[in-house]
């Protein structure tokens, strides 16, 4: 359970989040707003990125704020652009250094950031360097890099603005196969259609809370 109880932020004087109230419980959920409704910041709050001005946030109970190495084993979090998360030289260095706190050996490492390579259609790249990747690829390689983690819940902040149609459709393909729950702030509302919850977010309150048609029909409306 991901709670959000009376939760506000700002930077300075400008309000971002105001008087947020939420329990997401369902497998996946979407946030969606304008640039600047705050989508992005409450998402980020999830796992710690971001700590509330006022309220609190909890995940399975524990406040990321007093809690953050406990909330970001159970929380991954995959940003817009994947060069911001590829630290490594090689695709399978990368996976791997995410394990490195893990108590595995390099081998071991090795080994698992080539299974979850393959496993997410990046099978024969682990040599391959990861900056020579395809947008749709780094993004991939992004996304198994929490993945070799196993959190419980994996949060994506807009992770297919970079990509080109096909590669969106591939990446939410992929989300939609994965075990974890998925937190998703995107713009691509055509994305959505099978999701379980549409949150909409207005000048940094929620708005709309519902099904995806709802939901959608409402932000269409209010950006119409």
């Amino acid at each position: 359970m991901i709670e959000f109880e009376n939760v506000g932020h700002g930077y300075g004087e400008r309000v971002v989040l105001s008087e947020v109230n939420l329990r997401l419980s369902e497998r996946r959920v979407a946030f969606v707003g304008a640039n600047g409704s705050g989508k992005s910041t409450l998402a980020r709050m999830i796992n710690g990125l971001v700590l509330p001005s006022t309220g609190r946030v909890l995940v399975d109970g524990l406040d990321p704020s007093r809690k953050g190495r406990e909330v970001r084993r159970r929380v991954g979090f995959v940003f817009t652009n994947p060069d911001s998360q590829i630290v490594m030289p090689t695709a399978g260095e990368d996976v791997a250094f995410s394990l490195r706190r893990s108590g595995l050996s390099a081998g071991e490492r090795a080994a698992r950031a080539a299974e979850i390579l393959a496993e997410h259609g990046l099978g024969g790249y682990a040599d391959h360097p990861a900056h020579q990747l395809s947008g749709g690829q780094k993004q991939l390689l992004a996304l198994c890099g929490m993945l070799v983690l196993d959190p419980d819940v994996l949060v994506c902040d807009e992770p297919t603005t970079l990509l080109d149609l096909r590669n969106k459709r591939q990446f939410c393909a992929l989300l939609a196969r994965l075990r974890q729950r998925v937190v998703l702030v995107t713009h691509d509302l055509d994305l959505l259609g099978d999701f379980d919850r549409v949150i909409v977010l207005d000048g940094g309150r929620v708005v709309a809370d519902d099904e995806p048609e709802p939901a959608l029909r409402h932000y269409r409306k209010l950006v119409g």
